[in-house]
């Protein structure tokens, strides 16, 4: 069953792809919080930033959607979007939803790009059990609007994600607007992933846990995709290693560590001398033979093969 969930979500991205992200997408920096030394002075750790791959080509839009695909949100019995009223409501759907990833669009009835964006909320919902979808109108009362000024929205559509009632990530109308459905798909794939075969990780420990349980004759390679919470190019990857985590489940585990979740995934970033990210570390019997930096798809499928001992030509 999990499988066939990830494998339904993986065509819904792909249907909902219409991307107008470059080759030259934008760098993202990021500067840990400061860490005491053993003698009690505060120092900074050097920054780390989004690598973007020399080779990626854009992908084809699809087709504008007609104007019978292009709906204003509104309730549905068949739809698993649940429309929120009232800051209590939401507060209570957060805390329902416990680990659960929520995400909310922040929209508005006469906006345009709520609308348009709307569909593929509803087509994710349908594809995504494991993620609550909720939906605020905020200009439709002033309990709605206070709603809004709360969670700091100023520009609709908004999308939030939250877990254990805290937000983790946003995506502003600008971003949607020029990034599309596949940015927001990404987004619900990246930060709400716990059905693939990708094993997650948070800490130093379960590193060496999975280090430890693949060494020797029969041990597969492990390959360790480390990102950031807040990471385009760590967003745009992820489906292809999630795909890659099912079709090469015979030869390579994949794994997945946020370096900015704690302390102990940012030391252990710092001692990787993880400088960009998505960084791939290829880990074989215990040892980094290994790394590829960027989110180039097919350069990083050739690095796979490379390390499983198949011979590729660039």
């Amino acid at each position: 069953m999990a499988s066939t969930t990830t494998a339904t979500f993986l065509s819904t991205l792909a249907r909902a792809t219409a991307t107008n992200l470059s080759s030259s997408a934008k760098v993202v920096r990021f500067v840990p919080a400061q860490t005491t030394t053993s003698r009690g002075h505060r120092r900074r750790a050097a920054p780390i930033r989004a690598a973007v791959s020399g080779t990626e080509k854009a992908a084809q839009p699809p087709a504008s959607p007609s104007s019978s695909d292009k709906q204003q949100p509104k309730d549905k019995s068949s739809e698993r979007v649940v429309r929120v009223h009232n800051a209590d409501e939401f507060d209570a759907a957060l805390a329902a939803a416990k680990d659960r990833l929520v995400v909310v669009e922040f929209a508005a009835s006469d906006s345009e790009s709520s609308s348009e964006i709307y569909p593929t909320m509803v087509q994710l919902s349908r594809t995504c059990g494991d993620v609550d979808f909720l939906l605020v109108m905020g200009d439709e009362s002033d309990a709605t609007r206070d709603l809004l000024r709360r969670e700091g929205i100023t520009q609709v559509p908004h999308f939030g994600f939250y877990k254990g009632a805290e937000k983790v990530h946003e995506e502003e109308a600008m971003a949607i607007g020029r990034l599309g459905p596949e940015r927001l798909a990404g987004d619900v794939l990246y930060y709400g992933d716990s059905h693939s075969a990708v094993v997650q990780l948070h800490s130093r420990g379960d590193v060496e846990a999975l280090i430890d349980e693949h060494r020797g004759e029969k041990g597969k390679l492990v390959v360790l995709d480390v990102g950031l919470k807040h990471c385009g190019p760590c967003v745009k990857v992820y489906p292809t290693v999630v795909k890659l985590s099912r079709s090469m489940a015979e030869t390579t585990v994949f794994a997945r560590m946020n370096g900015d979740e704690n302390d102990s995934c940012m030391e252990f970033l710092r001692d990787m001398k993880v400088v960009e990210v998505p960084t791939f570390v290829f880990i074989r019997d215990g040892r980094i033979v290994g790394r590829y930096v960027g989110s180039g798809k097919g350069e990083l499928v050739g690095e796979i093969l490379r390390y499983n001992g198949v011979r590729v030509t660039y």
